[in-house]
């Protein structure tokens, strides 16, 4: 007989131990550090990322006719030309109507409150409101005290946002050039098994978020082109404004976007001279969202989401809480990827009649009598109610056993 000697392999030493730890420990702390203090950085490369798959389905098409350098740079030249366009066209009329907006926004709310009062035969005043909810007038100055500052605070933004509106510009058009070979780039240092996941991952994103964002863009422009038109023409107070807010809001806002949106229109129209003008605006709002429903987004936005009502709202939601406006934008489509990705490679069960069976018999009150399984013994004491994974179980193949005191032969 021959024996073997076994080795035990040696323990790593206390000093490895220890500067195993300490190189975790700084790697953690410089990622960390780049993240905190590169912040805006990551912002602005996941801002362009996104930019460049809202661009992805046009820059796809032009890429069939001419280089993708090219055809990125003429779709962000396009877009910059129409933005030069309206601002020339439409940019001194939007900031006078939108003062004067903002500045009969106080005489708009007391005709509202007078309305109110004539036709509920109630006598509120904004006094006796503010006692109810617990503010002051005091309270009031202070909040448009901050209001004030923080419109300074957004304007300096702003100003100061130019460079970053360049940084912007800069990573989405090399991004979305370089988009097809970022993907093989990266597919190519993955294993095998992992390139199909990715990949997959990779155009659902694109399809997903890119069409979302697209097609959201798309209604917009539509809704907000056509309900300037029809606010022009029905003699609307700051249609211009009021049609870029219904337009954006209508379109962003998953779900209940659209009543907000015609809330505000309503309402200045309803407090202008002419109430009917807020009647005209409430029809054009419910029958434009009937024709858009049923004619212009499914044409538009068929392959870009199909998420639960309260699925987008949530996402939306979580995005605006967690990344503000920009996370609110983001968060449908995203969401839209993970449900297509979980589509794709979870794993399904059945739902078998005798499962269904057996959690009818686990909740169904112990006090009846009980018929078959779940009867009453012999002396009126209840019987069990079977376990619930009995009966769930797969059968077991039977396999060929021995007793332990038998031997087989060969």
């Amino acid at each position: 007989m021959h024996t073997e000697a076994a080795t035990a392999a040696p323990a790593p030493s206390l000093a490895r131990r220890v500067w195993l730890v300490v190189g975790v420990l700084a790697l953690t702390a410089a990622l960390v550090f780049m993240l905190w203090r590169g912040a805006s950085t990551f912002y602005y490369v996941i801002m362009a990322w996104f930019a460049a798959l809202a661009m992805e389905p046009v820059v796809s098409r032009l890429t069939q006719r001419m280089h993708r350098g090219l055809a990125t740079g003429l779709v962000m030249l396009l877009a910059g030309v129409f933005l030069v366009i309206f601002l020339g066209l439409f940019g001194s009329l939007f900031v006078e109507q939108l003062t004067s907006f903002i500045t009969a926004l106080p005489g708009m709310a007391e005709d509202a409150l007078r309305w109110f009062n004539s036709v509920s035969g109630s006598t509120f005043t904004f006094e006796t409101i503010l006692d109810e909810i617990g503010l002051s007038p005091t309270d009031l100055t202070a909040y448009a005290d901050d209001l004030a500052f923080g419109v300074l605070g957004l304007v300096a933004k702003v100003l100061s946002g130019f460079f970053g509106v360049f940084i912007l510009v800069f990573f989405t058009f090399y991004m979305s050039a370089g988009m097809p070979t970022l993907r093989g780039w990266i597919a190519r240092r993955l294993r095998p098994q992992l390139q199909v996941p990715f990949l997959t991952a990779w155009d659902l994103t694109g399809i997903k978020v890119g069409g979302y964002i697209a097609a959201r863009i798309v209604l917009a422009s539509i809704n907000a082109v056509l309900s300037g038109v029809v606010f022009a023409l029905i003699g609307l107070p700051y249609w211009l404004p009021l049609a870029l807010w219904t337009g954006l809001v209508a379109q962003f806002v998953p779900n209940i976007g659209t009543y907000i949106a015609i809330a505000l229109p309503v309402l200045v129209g309803l407090t202008s001279g002419d109430p009917m003008v807020g009647v005209w605006v409430l029809a054009w709002g419910v029958g434009y969202q009937q024709v858009e429903n049923l004619a212009i987004e499914p044409r538009i936005s068929s392959r870009a989401v199909n998420l639960h009502p309260a699925v987008s709202f949530g996402s939306a939601l979580l995005g605006a809480q967690l990344f503000g406006l920009s996370g609110a934008l983001l968060g449908v489509p995203v969401a839209a990827t993970v449900m297509a990705m979980l589509e794709i490679y979870q794993r399904r069960y059945e739902l078998s009649p005798q499962t269904e069976e057996i959690v009818a018999a686990h909740v169904a009150p112990r006090d009846k009598p009980r018929d078959a399984e779940g009867g009453t013994g012999e002396n009126g004491v209840l019987d069990a109610v079977p376990p619930p994974l009995a009966g769930l179980a797969p059968p077991v193949a039977a396999e060929d056993s021995h007793p332990p005191d038998e031997t087989r032969a060969d």
